[in-house]
């Protein structure tokens, strides 16, 4: 199978992301699905060869992990934004169980920014528990290292510079603000559905 990379053309003119920059950060998610292709091949045809033992083989096969996520936060992390942005429903599922776990909306979304702007390159992820029937919020400091096996991304975003610095510099706060600005939070609602 080979991935295809979606198209998030949509997305130009969101209002607080130039069209440079998300031209340059879709970019760059095209070139994770370019790599995630060529690793999977160059594995596949290494495993058919007998080299799977190889030290080659497996710095490729921990690389791949580095790429595959690279590829899927990014297509959920532009999947869950909208030109305008789409408003909570405050009657859903998703608004039911933060206001349980979190005491309020705004609580959880204070936490949530709370790890959006700790120091450090990475992607903050709420996710779902299905098992233990939980919400957290995930700081993933490298796209294979900190997401926790079996749990559902509900909500990504972006905090590496790329996401952000030609447009804000340094504020990283701003460039939160205007993602929260362009949320469309039946993405977010319906990925808790699918628990």
């Amino acid at each position: 199978m080979t991935y295809t990379a979606q198209n998030f053309e949509h997305l130009l003119g969101t209002a607080g992301f130039s069209d440079q920059l998300l031209k340059n950060h879709f970019t760059l998610y095209q070139g994770y699905v370019t790599n995630t292709n060529k690793l999977f091949d160059t594995l596949m045809t290494m495993s058919k060869e007998g080299k799977a033992a190889t030290p080659e083989f497996a710095e490729l096969k921990r690389r791949f992990g580095w790429e595959f996520n690279g590829m899927r936060l990014h297509e959920l992390y532009f999947s869950n934004m909208c030109k305008g942005g789409k408003n909570l429903d405050e009657k859903s599922l998703f608004s039911k169980k933060v206001q349980e776990q979190f005491g309020s909306y705004e609580q959880w979304e204070a936490a949530f920014k709370a790890v959006g702007a700790m120091r450090g390159i990475g992607w903050v992820v709420l996710v779902y528990d299905p098992v233990g029937k939980k919400l957290f919020n995930l700081w993933i400091n490298e796209h294979d290292v900190g997401l926790l096996a079996g749990t559902v991304p509900l909500l990504i975003m972006d905090v590496f510079e790329h996401a952000f610095m030609l447009d804000y510099g340094l504020k990283r706060a701003d460039y939160v603000a205007a993602f929260f600005n362009a949320l469309d939070w039946s993405v977010v609602e319906r990925r808790l559905g699918k628990e």
